[in-house]
């Protein structure tokens, strides 16, 4: 398999300059990691719950890079990697709706 080639929208770029460093690090390493060893690797690394989107987003894939910041991604078949966007999301409010 040919080594994957990143390629990063506009949006993720704005989106990664506007994350704090500690997530610009996170990021970093996990892009290293997809160009050294490929896809497969991400999920033998349960930090970054790497998985299948579902519903209309279902052609792309997430993963973590820390508990509320996801990396938003396409994979093709020729190991092309497009990053979509780099985003925080919300914490969920586990509690009790009364």
């Amino acid at each position: 398999m040919a080594k994957p080639i990143i390629n990063e929208s506009k949006e993720a770029q704005k989106d990664l300059a506007k994350a704090p460093k500690e997530i610009q690090i996170s990021f970093e390493a996990w892009a290293r990691l997809l160009e050294e060893h490929g896809h497969s690797i991400l999920r033998k690394f349960k930090g970054y719950h790497d998985e299948k989107l579902v519903g209309p987003l279902k052609a792309l894939r997430s993963s973590r890079l820390n508990k509320q910041w996801r990396v938003i991604y396409s994979l093709d078949k020729n190991g092309k990697v497009q990053i979509i966007e780099v985003k925080r999301t919300p914490p969920h409010d586990y509690r009790r709706k009364k």
